[in-house]
């Protein structure tokens, strides 16, 4: 693994040997079951995220938090009320070989009946982009998941984002892009007619995924991309790394962040923008 991670990829390494089945399916109910499990259905039901009917398609890439994210939807067709489909996906976007065969064994182990298929976005991404590939990189898989996830039959795509993705967002977009921006619980596609994305693990925080995954004794797809393993690291883990130092001098920090896009007074803003149009606190004045 390490031969074929990025320089800036973190490597989570699990504890001990790969658990039984059971006994990872069962710590989701018992072990995080006030982290994990019941921050996973918080979401779901406070944002709306699934409704009886759904036909959803699970996006698998092989990283902690979508193995995650597959097995709480799993448990959730066991114990749940709500009357829904899964189909789990995976995307091929050119992964080294052995990277490809850690996500089927992983599959296969966890007892996830995922399709993978393959689409050649890292080659594409690093002739069109160069030196900046991550953004046409991130746009062209969600093109090609959600292209999947139509082609199935499904009306709504979930992605593995958490907690934590949702704080470094807003950070990213305001210290580097100059606006206040958040990462929603969900949306709607806009070139992909009746789908919407949903991100389900939106409140789950980061360590408990990790530390699941490593008690399970998972090695999950650490750095997987072909692409950015050949460039220098990228302003994202910059910011996770300032959201820690924060931490020292202020207390909950991360929480206050993530608040902070629920609580905005729009009487205290100079601007804003909606539905593509500009507005200004002087209009209203």
């Amino acid at each position: 693994m390490s031969e074929i991670a990025g320089e800036g990829c973190e490597i989570l390494a699990p504890f001990n040997d790969r658990k039984p089945l059971k006994d990872i399916e069962r710590s989701i109910i018992k072990t995080y079951r006030k982290h994990v499990w019941t921050k996973f259905i918080k979401a779901v039901k406070e944002y709306e995220l699934i409704q009886d009917g759904d036909k959803i398609a699970v996006a698998v890439s092989g990283g902690k938090d979508s193995l995650l994210m597959a097995k709480l939807f799993q448990e959730l067709k066991k114990y749940g009320t709500q009357n829904f489909e899964v189909e789990f996906i995976a995307m091929d976007p050119g992964y080294h070989p052995d990277i490809r065969e850690l996500l089927e064994e992983n599959c296969k182990y966890l007892d996830i009946p995922v399709h993978i298929y393959e689409a050649n976005v890292f080659e594409v991404a690093d002739k069109i982009a160069k030196d900046y590939p991550c953004y046409m990189c991130a746009r062209m898989r969600r093109g090609a998941l959600y292209g999947k996830a139509q082609e199935l039959g499904c009306n709504k795509l979930a992605l593995g984002h958490h907690y934590n993705d949702v704080i470094e967002t807003t950070m990213l977009n305001v210290l580097c892009a100059g606006n206040f921006k958040t990462m929603m619980p969900k949306l709607k596609a806009q070139n992909f007619e009746n789908m919407e994305l949903i991100r389900p693990m939106y409140l789950v925080e980061e360590k408990y995924i990790e530390r699941f995954i490593q008690n399970a004794g998972i090695w999950p797809l650490n750095c997987a991309c072909m692409v950015s393993a050949k460039k220098i690291g990228n302003k994202r883990h910059e910011i996770k790394d300032l959201i820690e130092k924060l931490k020292d001098d202020f207390q909950n920090v991360d929480s206050s962040i993530f608040r902070a896009a629920q609580n905005v007074n729009m009487e205290g803003i100079l601007g804003w923008e909606e539905d593509g149009e500009k507005h200004s606190f002087l209009d209203e004045y």
